[in-house]
């Protein structure tokens, strides 16, 4: 691992932290951030913890003009014995390195960042929320930023890391959503981006979004971008199906986001001895096997929800009511075993938590 000196400015003017019980998702942010930049020849340099600014580019860096950028979340928990824990980071770290690749930015050292997100938590350890359903989640991204309009990789980049403490990031917490079905628009196809975390994905869901809530459905369930016939994801999670007693989830097939929360909900049900598949599902499938009544569960899982249950899905017109539109026990265990292991509630079989040290 190369030798990095990392320069840290404190923060003489500490902002006002919000209500704990008051918090919405992703609405304030601490007193410090993290910046590294890289240019072509000398690699990734200059690391620094700062206190939390605006950033100057000029208005021909690329990130404006041809979408170059990736980015992660992952979040931090205060334990009742104060102890500040993160959650599979490494996860993060290999995922963002494998973004990277797909969008032809720079590697990043994942060891190294690892440590630096460590020392920024610890500066801002005083924003993390201890009550119920809150953490604080952690953005670390990259951005081009080399002035030039010619179509081409960027000579330069900014890696940076804001931290948000957080609530709940749906306001029906652990109650069922309403899910609309889009057959118009797609969200990603196999060989494009759909397997790494940049912004574009993100913004090209947003019009199947806004039309889903025009007709009162909180999120998308998300169709393959050839046929429409085969799920893939719902909003910006990962999903799962409990049908006749079994666990089933969309392959990962170059299109679908590998989920850090998905992996570990794979790892838990093959933990109790649960049947779970990877494979591919059809919605006429989920259609068929719902007339049956042998849809038992539905729920999507993502890093900012955990796990949200389904409790409607509309295919077409049809509405299919999930368990009464009530959670169900599979969602509630996974739910809690999960946020029970992030916030050092329960034992962690799996190795899952990292501890983050007071000034490490």
């Amino acid at each position: 691992m190369r030798d990095y000196s990392i320069t840290i400015i404190e923060n003489q003017e500490k902002k006002q932290k919000p209500d704990p019980n008051q918090l919405e998702f992703g609405k304030h942010f601490t007193d410090h951030m993290f910046i590294m930049d890289y240019t072509e020849g000398t690699g990734w340099h200059d690391p620094r913890i700062v206190p939390y600014q605006p950033i100057s580019l000029d208005p021909a860096a690329m990130i404006f003009h041809y979408g170059q950028t990736v980015f992660e979340g992952l979040k931090a928990y205060k334990t009742q014995d104060n102890r500040v824990l993160l959650f599979r980071p490494e996860k993060n770290m290999e995922r963002l390195n494998m973004s990277n690749d797909r969008l032809c930015i720079p590697q990043i050292e994942e060891e190294f960042i690892l440590d630096c997100l460590k020392q920024l938590i610890s500066m801002d350890q005083d924003w993390i929320p201890s009550a119920e359903g809150t953490s604080l989640y952690i953005r670390p991204f990259i951005i081009s930023t080399e002035p030039y309009l010619g179509v081409a990789a960027s000579k330069t980049y900014r890696f940076m890391i804001i931290l948000s403490p957080v609530g709940s990031y749906y306001k029906e917490g652990i109650h069922p959503v309403k899910i609309f079905v889009e057959r118009e628009y797609v969200r990603a196809v196999a060989g494009g981006t759909g397997k790494a975390k940049t912004a574009g994905n993100y913004a090209g869901s947003l019009k199947a979004q806004e039309v889903s809530e025009k007709l009162g459905y909180s999120q998308v369930l998300w169709l393959d971008g050839i046929e429409k016939k085969y799920i893939e994801e719902v909003g910006s999670m990962n999903i799962f199906f409990k049908i006749n007693g079994e666990v089933v989830t969309p392959a990962l097939n170059g299109s679908i986001l590998e989920g850090v929360t998905r992996n570990s909900v794979i790892q838990l049900l093959n933990h109790w001895g649960v049947p779970v598949t990877e494979r591919r599902i059809s919605i006429d499938e989920i259609y068929e096997s719902y007339k049956k009544g042998l849809v038992e569960e539905i729920f999507g899982t993502g890093t900012a929800a955990v796990i949200s249950p389904v409790g409607e899905l509309n295919w077409e017109g049809e509405k299919m009511v999930i368990n009464d539109g009530q959670t169900g026990a599979l969602s509630k265990k996974l739910y809690h075993t999960i946020t029970s292991i992030q916030n050092g509630n329960e034992p962690d079989p799996f190795e899952w938590t990292v501890e983050v040290k007071p000034n490490c």
